[in-house]
């Protein structure tokens, strides 16, 4: 609403002038011709005509009383703690019973067992920092439709002039006013409302893509988490065995009985063990931190790992089911098709806003012979510059990219999954080869043992296959772990849930656990 008003010493008679009242004049008897000019006696009559004022006070009142309130929020050391802090236990359970995802299911949390890939994946989901502002993306874009939808405001002008000069007598007070609209914002509405209802489809598949991804990465490395902790167990049951054989060897050279070869041939099988177990435990530290960061858990926390029976089968599906099916499941590409029919809407909507603006509005005005006007006023844009060709070429070039973006994304995503299945494919064949050598292995340690006992081999050999062996079961466990992966990389692939060819049994080990 906006005002046009000019200034007066007295603004009670602006508004008795205002409503034509009769009353406005018997308070002042003094006033004759010309007296205009001059200054205004004292006001003493009252007025009746304050219904009328009442009316404009009270819109005035309830059109400020709709204006939203400010309301602060500090960025401050509480506020930051209060967000960092991890939820509770038993809201998590809460939520994670109750989960409404494309992809994700509902879960019963419980924790008794240890943490499984699944119930880690659902965690995420739910208390992962990130997560919060991406689903802040959300509140923007419900924001957006409802700008969308908001029609303009009507304008009210107004004007007031007084004879100040000339012949003035018998003269009026003259004013105007005149309430306008423009009518055009009709025209393009409902393209705009399309255009962000899609948009906000399109936000949401896309909140809901990014949970998935971060779901994956959770189950990606609990599972890793596992395969770190069967690594570890393995090279700490080698290294009790190296361990004490070198302390009998080291017996045995005091009595005589070993060379000095044989002991330097435990100790350098005893430092090849420490250097890989080491190597192992830092990987798994990386891997539980990673898992804390997916959790939304502090670093200190530690949480038990359920053990899962890996076996590696391939899911019961073919790459060519699921590259027909990329465009249906895969959210991010069904987001960006919103996307796209949201630029087609905003395409139209910049195409129809070409369309010259149009007010009316209904002037009512009262000139200074006390003659009052009432008509209807039509105001146009006429457009000879501004045709809105800027918008309209922006909204082709944003169309045109979005298109090509869609194409190269599900180009993408086929030659991913198409991949990931030849990759399976190898790495299984290697796995079935590893296998094949560690048994063999095996069978050349326990012969190597037996010779030395009876004194047909040295133990430089032995200790040598030994070592041989654990690097082939380490290397055995690294493919698994590494089909593993491909798995959930084909689920992040293409969208869809597999579960794991595996089947899952109590705790792996029960580390100290931290804070709950």
């Amino acid at each position: 609403m906006s005002w046009n008003i000019r200034y007066n010493r007295n603004m009670v008679d602006f508004f008795m002038d205002l409503h034509a009242c009769p009353q406005a004049l018997q308070g002042f008897p003094e006033m004759k011709a010309g007296s205009r000019a001059g200054m205004y006696p004292d006001y003493k009559t009252e007025c009746k005509c304050g219904g009328h004022v009442l009316v404009i006070a009270l819109l005035l009142f309830f059109s400020i009383s709709g204006c939203a309130v400010y309301h602060p929020m500090p960025l401050d050391r509480g506020a930051i703690d209060r967000a960092l802090a991890p939820p509770g236990a038993d809201r998590l359970k809460v939520e994670a019973a109750s989960l409404c995802h494309p992809i994700i299911k509902p879960l019963l949390i419980d924790l008794k067992d240890g943490l499984s890939p699944d119930e880690a994946a659902v965690l995420a989901v739910l208390a992962n920092p990130r997560l919060r502002a991406v689903r802040d993306e959300q509140g923007i874009a419900s924001a957006q439709v409802l700008q969308a939808g908001i029609l303009p405001n009507p304008v009210l002008s107004a004007g007031f002039e007084i004879p100040t000069g000339g012949v003035t007598s018998n003269t009026f007070n003259a004013y105007n006013i005149q309430p306008d609209w423009e009518i055009t914002a009709l025209i393009d509405r409902s393209a705009r409302m399309e255009s962000a209802s899609a948009a906000k489809r399109s936000v949401d598949l896309m909140v809901a893509w990014k949970e998935w991804q971060v779901a994956e990465a959770a189950r990606l490395h609990c599972i890793r988490l596992m395969w770190c902790k069967k690594k570890v167990a393995l090279l700490k049951n080698a290294s009790v065995h190296v361990r004490e054989n070198l302390a009998r060897i080291k017996m045995a050279m005091d009595l005589g009985e070993k060379t000095a070869v044989d002991l330097a041939a435990a100790e350098a099988a005893w430092q090849w063990l420490c250097i890989n177990l080491a190597r192992t435990e830092q990987e798994l530290e990386q891997e539980r931190l990673a898992l804390n960061r997916c959790l939304g858990l502090p670093p200190d926390r530690i949480m038990p790992i359920q053990y899962i029976d890996f076996t590696g089968e391939t899911p019961a599906v073919s790459p060519e089911s699921i590259v027909k099916r990329l465009e249906r499941t895969r959210l991010d590409l069904v987001a960006l098709k919103m996307g796209y029919q949201s630029q087609e809407a905003a395409l139209r909507a910049a195409v129809l806003s070409q369309f010259p603006r149009i007010g009316i509005g209904i002037p009512y005005a009262r000139d200074t012979g006390n003659v009052l006007t009432t008509g209807v006023a039509i105001t146009m844009e006429i457009p000879f510059f501004e045709r809105n060709q800027g918008d309209i070429a922006m909204a082709r070039a944003i169309r045109k990219k979005l298109f090509d973006e869609y194409v190269s994304r599900l180009f993408e995503a086929r030659s991913e999954v198409s991949g990931i299945f030849k990759k399976m494919a190898s790495v299984r064949d290697q796995i079935e080869a590893t296998q094949k050598a560690v048994e063999a292995q095996g069978k050349l340690v326990e012969t190597y043992r037996r010779a030395l006992e009876q004194g047909n081999a040295d133990i430089l050999s032995y200790y040598q296959a030994r070592n041989e062996l654990t690097g082939k079961r380490m290397e055995l466990l690294t493919l698994k772990e590494g089909l593993s992966d491909l798995e959930i990389a084909l689920e992040s692939a293409s969208g869809r849930y597999f579960p794991l060819t595996g089947d899952s049994s109590s705790v792996i080990d029960r580390l100290p656990v931290g804070r709950q």
